[in-house]
């Protein structure tokens, strides 16, 4: 890439964002819409489910695959497609006549937004090269989802009370498109020095994982855990689990290189991002059902209610980035991980849905940890890697995150589904969500872990010691000894 002048490296970063901003506020604003949806499409606790996961599980899938490719054929031409498929999504998405046609328009969705984030950090990490430049950049990043959250309960309230939930995706469009004549115009190409070669076997592999243990969780209440159908897809997903094991270590350019885990910091980045977006899509999930269904709020008045969340999450995710560039990422992973476990407990324990004073604490003290968390996962899973394997570093943060969410999600609608049994909402709902709750504290409690173990000195020396590995030796990965 070559070199930029400072307005124009912020203004490569600020169409990046761009691109974060529309699929993040998608999603937070489409959480909101469920029981309009619901209400409309005939949708039960598992249809609501596919809406977010079914976007969630593709993206997930694809990531790598969109973060290698970009390497190989460049990063702008991938980023481009990634934005057309996302708009064009949007629009199908705003005129799917039923719930099964949603679903699928969703998936368009997934497949050019899985072509914007990974590809967008990429470009971010090759154009701010300095290190401490590149965390406040991503401390910038991060602050986006921070505005996303906000912005996106109320945005989606107000649309769908005002318009109707199909309205959500209208907004996508002008953005969608300003972002692409902008790429076109400011963005330059890059590409990596040698990126790797496909890998479809290893690709099918994440596919079957990921696509059969969401379905044997998401389906599992109504068929029975024990069902066959539900035993063959639990099946099918430790099979491609282990073949993704055996197999990705004997490629020479694998889609997953499992180096990357050699290194104690991006492995604990990894896990962190897993717990902590599950958390988060298993809170907004249950929020939203509840001021909806149980206090029987409009949808605009429910974003209202989750406001002192997003703005938490707004405020501390670029002051987490600052700090993740003076400081390392071990006191912001410290915090989020105990502030998240906090929120969960005083739900969980102390049925904070009752009493709105402790309702609201448990909002923030969980947008205080979520805001601390997203900057040094991002900042841990590039930094430390060379910069031509950026794209494939951050493909694995973002596909970690996607991962999370989909599995928060289909966990805690399946608890939530299993404690309600066909009864009231509003009869049942404290009761069947407290399971939910103590995972989402059980979430916290592995980031502030694994965030302590991960961010030692130790931890430091074990990614300078893959990073050596990567410079002297880029793709010596031809036998099956090579992941240890």
């Amino acid at each position: 890439m070559p070199e930029l002048t400072h307005r124009r490296r912020l203004l490569v970063l600020a169409i990046c964002c761009m691109s974060l901003l529309i699929v993040s506020l998608d999603n937070t604003a489409l959480n909101v819409a469920l029981p309009s949806m619901r209400e409309e499409l005939g949708a039960t606790v598992a249809g609501m489910q596919w809406t977010i996961d079914a976007y969630t599980l593709v993206l997930a899938s694809l990531l790598m695959l969109a973060g290698s490719t970009a390497d190989r054929i460049g990063r702008r031409k991938v980023f481009k497609t990634g934005l057309v498929l996302f708009t064009l999504g949007s629009l199908l998405c705003s005129l799917a006549p039923n719930l099964e046609s949603l679903v699928a328009f969703r998936m368009v969705q997934a497949v050019g937004g899985s072509m914007l984030n990974p590809v967008a950090m990429s470009i971010i990490t090759n154009t701010f090269t300095e290190p401490r430049e590149r965390a406040r950049a991503i401390g910038v990043w991060g602050g986006v989802v921070g505005i996303s959250m906000a912005a996106g309960p109320l945005i989606g309230g107000l649309l769908v009370d005002s318009v109707g939930w199909r309205a959500i995706f209208w907004v996508n469009l002008p953005v969608g498109l300003a972002a692409l004549l902008l790429t076109i115009r400011y963005v330059p190409e890059s590409r990596a020095p040698k990126a790797r070669r496909p890998d479809p076997v290893g690709q099918l592999l994440v596919i079957a994982l990921l696509g059969s243990l969401t379905y044997a969780i998401i389906e599992a209440p109504v068929a029975g855990w024990t069902s066959p159908l539900i035993l063959l897809f639990a099946g099918t997903a430790v099979s491609a689990l282990l073949g993704l094991l055996v197999y990705e270590p004997r490629r020479t350019e694998p889609l997953i290189d499992l180096r990357f885990f050699r290194s104690a910091p991006f492995s604990g980045a990894t896990v962190i991002a897993v717990c902590a977006f599950a958390a988060l899509g298993g809170f907004l999930f249950v929020n939203t059902l509840y001021l909806q269904d149980v206090r029987g709020f409009s949808a605009l008045h429910a974003g209202l209610y989750m406001l002192p969340m997003a703005a938490l999450t707004f405020v501390c995710a670029p002051l987490s980035g600052r700090l993740v560039g003076s400081r390392g990422p071990r006191l912001s992973l410290l915090v989020a991980g105990v502030t998240m476990a906090a929120s969960g407990v005083l739900f969980a324990a102390f049925e904070a849905e009752t009493s709105t004073p402790l309702l609201f604490t448990g909002y923030v003290l969980f947008g205080l940890g979520f805001g601390m968390v997203n900057a040094p996962i991002t900042n841990t899973a590039v930094s430390g890697m060379p910069r031509a394997q950026a794209g494939v570093a951050a493909a694995v943060a973002s596909t970690s995150r996607q991962v999370g969410t989909t599995l928060g999600v289909a966990v805690i609608g399946a608890v939530l589904a299993a404690g309600v049994h066909g009864r009231s909402y509003a009869d049942t709902f404290v009761a069947a969500s407290r399971p939910a709750w103590w995972i989402i504290a059980g979430c916290g409690m592995c980031v502030l872990l694994v965030g302590a173990l991960t961010s030692g000195p130790w931890a430091l020396r074990s990614a300078r010691r893959t990073a050596a590995r990567f410079e002297d030796c880029p793709t010596d990965q031809s036998s099956a000894g090579a992941v240890r």
